[in-house]
């Protein structure tokens, strides 16, 4: 069953056929061939309308499209730029100083978009010219902004992050705020590591050094102030418990328009409009696929593939790190054809429950998932980032690909660090619990934080066996009674 659906949506991807025109032909040829006894005529498919409507319960959604705004108001006006200069005031005096700069502007940037392909674009159109004129290699130069550009899905706020935790939902429930602050330290480790090969780059070919200047700093800084203000309110909004992520995108569009109207007075009112246009149609695109996406899930539930690929997965007897070996490779595979929405839309409500059956952290399994996504973005034929970057830079596409190897390479490298130490994405969540920083990769399962799974009615992690309970029969609790449950002993201790 898997094999076919999987053939069938390479063959069609192979075709060139539009994203959401492939999900659409699966799911209509899953729940025709598949369940023709449940779904045999038009009223049956009402269920499907049912749960496309649900989304409309998901406040999380709204995020979106002010997150993808936001990144194209700083696009248009002067915040990237300003960012830049702020960067290379603080790295110019090390070798490879402009590389270096290059990966921390992307890693601000980051922080505000959301997104890989406008991170790439603001932040590449102004410093590869100046990454050229200063005599850095081209293929250096394109293959460090197209891998810092992919930056833009793993350090929060991401919306990668946010479909994520919408299309877990049924099986797992994971807080936006939770899976924003686990990217923190997976996305500054392979900045860091980023930021290491453009040193050693820097020290090989001898490129020119700027001598550090307090003065320059500060000056920089004063003029990019208000734009480096913009991660710390949205991220610190968010973490401080001032206001919810959703909020805090929309606090993103209010700030970036005020920023660049009146006091960058770089946005012009009648560029607002396009602007507004080009979010609703990536919005559009997304939200398309994203339903789709739901209604092809409902089929998966409904078949208990789920529970197929955890039985098949029993039967190859893999423990926690060989599982994790295999999604890594999964993944990887998936990524050179899918892009990390669509990975994420149609594999993630399968693989989180299995995770979570072998003890694995769900934000742990998250990060891991959305980092090889990232490296998706980089890998033919479908690589999104390479893409973008071609027609940015003015450069071939498999001349990209030769660039950009070391870098993946060294994302590789980081992936398998994230995948195997725990630590390093749910620590930052651990160590705010009052709970040990460095975790073993399989752990029990936590009450208070760790989420419930519900692949059918009948299989959960968490069966009640309380006084309470034997009264009435022991009974599978749902997550509010569990969340109420949690509340009244905190309560009570």
């Amino acid at each position: 069953m898997i094999l076919w659906f999987f053939c069938i949506l390479a063959g069609l991807v192979v075709l060139g056929v539009p994203l959401f025109v492939i999900i659409g032909i699966l799911t209509a040829l899953a729940f025709t061939f598949f369940l023709p006894a449940e779904f045999n005529q038009f009223s049956d498919f009402l269920l499907l309308i049912e749960k496309i409507f649900e989304l409309t319960d998901k406040n999380v959604l709204l995020a979106i499209p002010f997150f993808v705004l936001a990144g194209n108001i700083m696009t248009a006006g002067k915040m990237a730029e300003r960012q830049v200069n702020f960067a290379r005031a603080m790295t110019g005096w090390l070798p490879g100083g402009l590389g270096i700069a290059a990966v921390l502007s992307c890693m601000f940037f980051a922080a505000i978009s959301g997104s890989s392909p406008v991170t790439l674009i603001a932040i590449g159109s102004i410093l590869y010219p100046a990454l050229i004129k200063e005599g850095y290699r081209a293929n250096f130069s394109a293959g460090l902004l197209t891998c810092a550009g992919s930056l833009g899905i793993l350090i929060p706020p991401s919306i990668p992050m946010l479909i994520y935790c919408i299309m877990v939902g049924s099986a797992v429930t994971i807080a936006v705020g939770d899976l924003f602050l686990a990217g923190v330290l997976p996305g500054l480790l392979i900045g860091i590591l980023l930021m290491i090969y453009g040193l050693i780059e820097g020290k090989r070919f001898h490129y020119p050094i700027v001598p550090f200047s307090y003065k320059r700093v500060w000056e920089s800084l004063k003029e990019g102030v208000w734009s480096l203000l913009l991660p710390v309110i949205v991220l610190g909004g968010i973490y401080g418990g001032i206001f919810t992520p959703t909020e805090a995108a929309a606090v993103s569009v209010v700030y970036a328009t005020a920023v660049e109207a009146f006091i960058h007075r770089q946005l012009e009112w009648g560029r607002l409009k396009d602007l507004l246009t080009e979010a609703a149609v990536m919005v559009g695109a997304i939200y398309i696929i994203l339903v789709l996406a739901l209604s092809l899930n409902e089929f998966f539930v409904q078949k208990q593939i789920a529970e197929q690929l955890l039985n098949w997965i029993k039967t190859l007897q893999l423990g926690p790190v060989t599982f994790l070996l295999g999604l890594n490779g999964l993944f990887l595979i998936v990524g050179c054809f899918m892009d990390s929405l669509s990975a994420i839309m149609i594999l993630s409500p399968m693989l989180a429950p299995l995770g979570l059956k072998l003890g694995l952290d769900p934000i742990h399994l998250a990060i891991i998932t959305i980092v090889n996504l990232e490296i998706g973005y980089l890998t033919p034929p479908i690589g999104i980032n390479l893409f973008v970057a071609s027609s940015l830079f003015k450069m071939p596409v498999y001349q990209l690909f030769r660039t950009v190897i070391p870098f993946v390479l060294i994302m590789g490298g980081a992936l398998l660090f994230l995948t195997y130490l725990p630590g390093l994405s749910i620590g930052p969540l651990n160590w705010l619990e009052g709970k040990k920083f460095w975790t073993p990769l399989v752990q029990e399962r936590d009450r208070e934080r760790l989420r419930a799974i519900r692949m059918d009615s009948s299989d959960s992690v968490f069966v009640e066996e309380s006084q309470e309970t034997k009264t009435e029969g022991s009974r599978v609790l749902s997550i509010k009674e569990m969340m109420d449950k949690v509340k009244k002993q905190k309560e009570v201790k």
